[in-house]
């Protein structure tokens, strides 16, 4: 069966450097066969229960898949950063990603190229990642030194390539600035949808040794694992996330969605998995909530997912304040609570 992907305008390069490779193994596949049959449909039904009839435009429904794929890995990789202290290299892979768009940009105006301004930040963001951890390892700098070096050089950087070309590319470089739905097409939903794949399994796959990393390294040494590995795969992971949520999140604010979810579930959450649970489901309201005030109030939908994340950061808060426990909390705690003691018992111990 054969699918046709389109493309949205042309004003805003799109991601052929990583798309075109990706096509030729027929990889968007399964991506637009769920976008046609699985979800498009879903959407439609739901716009009509809703009486909400954007749900039926299609590329809201990529901009609800996109934003529904970040507000999964985000957390999950936002998790890991805040309880081991290091939230705030988000931020500076972000802007270094600004820097690795402009240079895609620059790159294309200077030498006519036809580099994607995502592949390049690919790189650079990946690159920094690492140039992070040597730092912090090497340099003697302090975590947060690091970061503040890391951070403005790359925004320089950006900066500097834009005003060389006399503002040339500053019309491009808005899109991954502050994000958009108009500019959400399939192929960067594929790229999302394979990210949130790739890192899910990844986390998985490595969630124990990274537990071990986040809370005690010097454990984790003296249990011989490869501390250094997992640290680097962590940052690495960053920096995929944080460039896959780009175009919809915009370069400013994508670091929101690894560090804010995950602040309003550690207000709430009575441990690690629940942590990343409940961050995700707080992510995803946020997702849904903020790409439907962008498009019904016509704002930014970076700025629309942030606003609505704080809100429920600020909900968790206060709840945690007042001493009420949301009742998926109270649910799963109950639930922990009931293995523990049937553990107990059939120990030979007796119930509390």
């Amino acid at each position: 069966m054969m699918f046709t992907l389109r493309r949205l305008g042309e004003s805003v390069p799109l991601d052929d450097m990583i798309a075109t490779p990706l096509f030729a193994v027929n990889v968007f596949a399964p991506i637009e066969w769920f976008l046609n049959y699985v979800f498009g449909p879903g959407m439609d039904v739901l716009a009509d229960l809703l009486g909400m009839p954007m749900l039926e435009y299609p590329y809201m429904q990529r901009a609800y898949l996109a934003a529904l794929c970040i507000a999964l890995i985000g957390p999950v990789v936002g998790t890991f950063l805040v309880h081991r202290e290091m939230a705030m290299i988000s931020d500076t892979l972000a802007h270094t990603a600004f820097a690795g768009v402009a240079v895609g940009l620059f790159l294309n105006s200077a030498f006519s190229l036809t580099l994607s301004p995502l592949f390049t930040a690919f790189v650079v963001a990946i690159v920094t990642a690492l140039l992070v951890e040597l730092l912090v390892e090497h340099a003697g700098a302090y975590s947060d030194t690091s970061l503040a070096i890391v951070l403005t050089g790359g925004f320089a950087v950006g900066s500097i390539l834009i005003t060389a070309t006399d503002g040339g590319i500053a019309v491009g470089i808005d899109a991954y600035l502050f994000g958009s739905l108009a500019t959400v097409s399939t192929e960067s939903v594929g790229i999302l949808a394979l990210m949130s794949v790739l890192v899910g399994s990844l986390v998985t796959l490595a969630y124990r040794p990274l537990l071990y990393v986040t809370f005690d390294a010097t454990a984790a040494r003296a249990a011989r694992l490869n501390v250094r590995l997992y640290k680097r795969l962590m940052v690495v992971l960053t920096a995929l996330v944080v460039v896959s949520a780009m175009q919809i999140m915009g370069v400013i604010l994508v670091a929101a969605m690894l560090v804010v979810p995950v602040a309003a579930a550690a207000q709430v959450a009575e441990s690690f998995k629940q942590s990343i649970l409940l961050a995700i489901l707080a992510a995803e309201f946020a997702a849904i909530a903020g790409v439907t005030l962008s498009y019904v109030y016509g704002i930014a939908a970076g700025g629309s997912i942030v606003v609505a994340a704080i809100a429920v950061y600020a909900v968790a808060l206060s709840s945690r304040k007042l001493g009420y426990r949301l009742p998926i909390v109270q649910r799963f705690s109950d639930r922990q609570s009931n293995h523990h003691r049937k553990e107990l018992e059939v120990d030979g111990g007796k119930r509390e």
